[in-house]
């Protein structure tokens, strides 16, 4: 075998092997990808549980208050009835929308507020909140590194020949946004 033959084998073997590595890479940060969402779908069974209880401790004191009742029951129904990541992304975000009218809600009841059970079931939601927002996050950060390497050079290649593309992160509707971003009314 002649010194150019060699070479030549040389660098496809370590073309091939560089290959490689860049597939396994993105396999790797798709899974981190999906085990990410599969914690914020531990916390959202849990969210999912405990809501139908604090709406119904709520219940007793705000028979008027049918409609935001409504909407965050149709709203859990819908987040537990999404499949695809993009569906449980959207699914989520109508409940977080209706569990903030249930908090607006509850203002009007100071009676409510100091109700133990209904104290510990709001404690209760507001920690697997804070713990959702974690995860959440985390899913975000594990999405970016996914999408960064998908979308450079030279990854970028691999990735349209294996089908890898760039994934939607968890974020807050458009039109949630305004609201979030408003600064919260404190009364005493």
């Amino acid at each position: 075998m002649s010194v150019t033959t060699i070479v030549i084998i040389v660098v496809a073997v370590l073309l091939v092997l560089w290959g490689v590595a860049l597939y396994n890479n993105l396999v790797k940060l798709r899974n981190n990808r999906e085990n990410a969402f599969a914690n914020i779908d531990v916390q959202l069974k849990m969210r999912h549980d405990l809501v139908p209880q604090l709406v119904g401790a709520v219940k007793g004191y705000a028979d008027h208050e049918k409609n935001v009742f409504q909407r965050v029951t149709e709203a859990r129904a819908a987040a537990m009835g999404a499949t695809s990541i993009n569906d449980k992304i959207e699914a989520e975000n109508m409940l977080t929308s209706a569990l903030s009218g249930l908090k607006v809600s509850l203002e009007a009841y100071p009676e409510l507020k100091a109700n133990e059970n209904f104290l510990h079931l709001q404690q209760e939601l507001a920690d697997l909140e804070n713990k959702l927002a974690a995860v959440r996050r985390f899913f975000n950060s594990a999405t970016r590194e996914l999408n960064n390497a998908v979308q450079t050079f030279p990854s970028v290649i691999f990735a349209k020949m294996f089908g890898f593309q760039k994934e939607p992160m968890f974020e807050i509707p458009n039109d949630q946004r305004a609201e979030i971003e408003r600064a919260p009314e404190v009364k005493f």
